[in-house]
């Protein structure tokens, strides 16, 4: 797989916006979030900076938004358009991101109903924490190993 990631631009917001409606809603409103068109604009333009458009192949097929904070990697957001979800695509996307950043232990939280979760233990992420919507995982740096 041929993949790059994209520093998103202003022109790149509305297909961001229509791609968090599409893939976050479902799973916000099953933990009981409802959250207005404007709120979800709010959150997309949250360390924006952070966001990458996810190229795999030559087609854009979601949103992949992290930074590097206190020498761990925070994964903020993978986002894959429902069309091109369960094809390997998020999986490719995380295994791209440790062998770029291999010195790099990873964070992220997902929410407690996602079934997002399964891929992230998978990849050899664990719950270290959780609040009432979410789990908090890491996954240690593995410099040495082939995920």
């Amino acid at each position: 797989m041929d993949i790059e990631l994209k520093q998103a631009s202003d022109i790149d917001k509305p297909y961001l916006l229509n791609l968090r409606l599409h893939t976050m809603v479902e799973h916000l409103e099953r933990e009981g979030i409802f959250l207005s068109d404007e709120a979800h604009l709010c959150r997309l333009e949250e360390d924006y900076a952070c966001s990458h458009l996810l190229i795999i192949n030559n087609v854009t097929v979601g949103t992949l938004k992290f930074r590097k904070l206190n020498k761990q990697l925070e994964i903020m957001q993978l986002q894959i358009a429902p069309e091109y979800q369960n094809q390997g695509f998020g999986r490719a996307a995380l295994r791209y991101l440790f062998a770029q950043y291999p010195d790099c232990p990873f964070t992220l939280t997902v929410l407690k109903h996602n079934p997002a979760r399964h891929l992230y233990f998978s990849l050899g992420f664990s719950t270290y924490d959780e609040d009432e919507f979410e789990y908090h995982m890491r996954r240690p740096a593995h410099k040495h190993l082939t995920v």
